[in-house]
């Protein structure tokens, strides 16, 4: 299951996995263009990116840094089914 995290200004949009078995949890970053879609996964806690498409290495350092400002969020949510269910809706 993924659960939507954040949605920029550029309308990209960042969603999360639950806690998968190996306890990493999956960050896709998903950009539309015309004609598809930029993306890129990482898989935190070790910020391991992969399957880029589209980005630029400064379009993925600034996904980092905003990754890295709200991990300790996104792993907590995707232990708790997501903010909705972390939030109590």
């Amino acid at each position: 299951m993924m659960y939507p995290f954040m949605q920029l200004e550029d309308k990209t949009e960042i969603v999360h996995s639950d806690l998968l078995s190996d306890e990493r949890v999956k960050v896709y970053i998903e950009k539309p263009i015309n004609g598809g879609f930029q993306s890129a996964t990482c898989f935190l806690p070790t910020y391991e990116w992969c399957d880029i498409t589209g980005f630029s290495q400064s379009d993925i350092n600034k996904f980092q840094d905003i990754i890295e400002s709200t991990a300790h969020l996104i792993i907590r949510f995707a232990s708790d089914g997501g903010f909705e269910n972390a939030a109590g809706f």
